[in-house]
């Protein structure tokens, strides 16, 4: 059988393939693209959410070193709240309400009331509260101020310090703490230019001779 084809037939079917080939061809490459790029968006996905986690997880170990340190660690002792246990743990005379608010809260007594204001006897002073030696008979003299004044102080029984009004010089009990009243210089009143004024609540007085009590340390 003689086969017959028209002029331009074959060359037609030539063409068509091709261009079919070229059309699958684009569209395999458009499948191809559209997976490699599901596979980057999931892959980027995958590290956001990565990233984002870690600081959380980061910040978890952090906050679980810090609790774990925290444990560890003892509390540190207030200096101030230290010194009063230690002075709290001290057994020291019973104080009357009048007592304490002089001696332990600082305040004054009513000038010409104390009980020894105008005591004139041999003998020594000694803290209220603890009873620490603290002034001898002789050095005491009178100042007309209303409340006992000193010249001079037994040696390291009193400790000076700065009053809370900015001015004055406060005096305490180097051995408890316990307030006295106030030192002043410069007034002329004895060779030693120096008065201790003191309330009489602050103290109690031992005649010559008689023995002094144990002090409270």
């Amino acid at each position: 059988m003689k086969c017959v084809f028209e002029k331009g037939t074959l060359g037609d079917v030539t063409m068509l393939k091709n261009r079919n080939f070229v059309l699958w061809s684009a569209f395999a490459a458009i499948i191809s693209m559209g997976v490699f790029w599901n596979a980057v968006g999931e892959e980027l996905s995958k590290e956001n959410s990565d990233n984002n986690q870690s600081p959380k997880k980061s910040q978890t170990d952090k906050d679980k070193k810090v609790d774990d340190k925290s444990k560890d660690e003892k509390p540190k002792k207030d200096a101030t709240t230290e010194s009063k246990s230690s002075s709290s743990a001290r057994k020291f005379n019973p104080l009357s309400y009048d007592e304490e608010r002089v001696i332990i809260h600082k305040g004054t007594e009513r000038p010409f009331t104390g009980e020894y204001t105008d005591n004139k006897e041999p003998g020594t002073y000694v803290c209220r509260r603890c009873n620490a030696p603290l002034y001898h008979s002789k050095d005491k003299f009178e100042s007309h101020c209303g409340w006992p004044s000193f010249d001079d102080e037994i040696k390291d029984a009193v400790k000076r310090v700065p009053d809370l009004d900015g001015e004055r010089i406060e005096i305490i009990c180097k051995n408890c703490g316990g307030h006295l009243g106030h030192v002043f210089h410069g007034e002329f009143l004895t060779k030693k230019n120096t008065r201790h004024c003191v309330n009489s609540l602050s103290m109690k007085f031992y005649a010559e001779g008689k023995t002094l009590p144990a002090v409270v340390k």
